[in-house]
């Protein structure tokens, strides 16, 4: 039966990593997401259910840990914050280059550089632009609440291993510390070696038994072959895109403006959208719950219908970029944004919604 808890987003992840039959957890602490790992060793699912918990002794280590993980086929994951991320990159485009589906976790921090523990939004470029190098994508989730923090743990997995693609689950500082009301799954078991076998065996090291051998790596040195890998990666992406776009609508039958907002921000724009409708702005909120792929159709069939978008952010102006490719010039698009760890209220966003659309 499931369960109802008040908990921090970060013990979320952690405590639903545990339920959803995940093997192993590989990460490194680092600030505003560090409780996922205390939860866990907190927890000590490896007494529960047999779950591998390591403090790696770097984030280069954890990402290598989760690589090798993959490659045989186990539900493993990791987290971190922005710093931490960056420093994962190489690992993730080897995982990617590998085809190998995991899970990662991003509670974002104020940068560039070491910047600040407070919460930001400035790492939407480096989820769904790539972040490390090559043509690859990861399939991004942009929790809103505590309750999504634990069930795009689940749903991250679930595409992981559908498309045998990293996900990550991309949350800002906010979600990450904030409690809630949640509730969480029931438990699932850590599937045996032959259930593994059955779902992954055909790729996955298991084992050489009666089979010819598998080889997990991202190189391939002749020219050709490795274009025509490249292309089946694009078309494999292009399922995703047709397939997997998850958004939210509020308000947005009789908008004359639109918020774009996710994570945090998106729910600092409900309380603006209440603000703007009392002062006779019909304002709505369009939610991308998947950053990529991203729902440039929803927001595309909105512009014959609304006199702008507003992209608020905390960052300089990153999802602005994939607002205005799918608005395509048709109406304006314009960006408002706090940045170094700085939350936007909701009066400042109406006001700039006021200034920037002469209102």
């Amino acid at each position: 039966m499931a369960e109802v808890k008040l908990m921090k987003g970060n013990e979320v992840i952690a405590e639903t990593a545990i339920r959803c039959g995940c093997d192993g957890y590989f990460g490194y602490p680092i600030t505003p997401q560090s409780e996922v790992m205390e939860t866990l060793m907190l927890r000590k699912p490896w007494e529960e259910t047999g779950m591998v918990v390591l403090q790696a002794e770097s984030e280069v280590a954890a990402i290598n840990m989760v690589y090798g993980g993959a490659s045989c086929g186990k539900k493993v994951m990791t987290s971190s914050s922005s710093p931490g991320i960056s420093l994962k990159q190489e690992g993730i485009t080897y995982i990617a280059g590998s085809e190998l589906p995991c899970l990662v976790v991003d509670v974002m921090r104020g940068g560039p550089g070491l910047g600040t523990i407070q919460p930001s939004q400035s790492d939407y470029f480096q989820a769904t632009k790539g972040g490390g190098h090559g043509d690859y994508h990861l399939i991004v989730l942009a929790p809103a609440s505590v309750q999504e923090m634990s069930d795009f743990v689940v749903l991250g997995f679930d595409l992981a291993f559908k498309y045998r693609n990293p996900a990550m689950v991309l949350a800002d500082g906010v979600i990450g510390q904030m409690m809630e009301k949640v509730v969480l799954p029931d438990y699932t078991p850590r599937r045996t070696e032959e259930e593994i076998e059955k779902q992954c065996g055909d790729w996955a090291l298991t084992g050489k038994k009666n089979r010819e051998r598998h080889v997990i790596t991202s190189l391939e040195l002749e020219a050709h072959r490795q274009e025509v890998f490249n292309e089946k990666l694009q078309r494999k992406y292009r399922e995703i895109e047709a397939n997997e776009v998850r958004y939210e609508m509020l308000n947005c039958e009789d908008a004359d403006y639109i918020f774009v907002a996710y994570g945090s921000t998106a729910r600092i724009c409900q309380k603006s959208i209440q603000s703007a409708r009392e002062a006779g702005i019909k304002v709505g909120l369009l939610r991308p719950i998947t950053l990529y792929p991203f729902p440039m159709k929803p927001i595309s069939d909105l512009c014959s219908k609304v006199k702008g978008f507003l992209s608020v952010e905390m960052s300089a102006g990153q999802m602005v970029e994939d607002v205005r490719l799918a608005v395509d010039g048709r109406v304006k698009v314009d960006h408002y944004g706090r940045m170094g760890g700085v939350v936007p209220t909701p009066e400042e966003i109406v006001v700039a919604l006021k200034e920037k659309f002469s209102i």
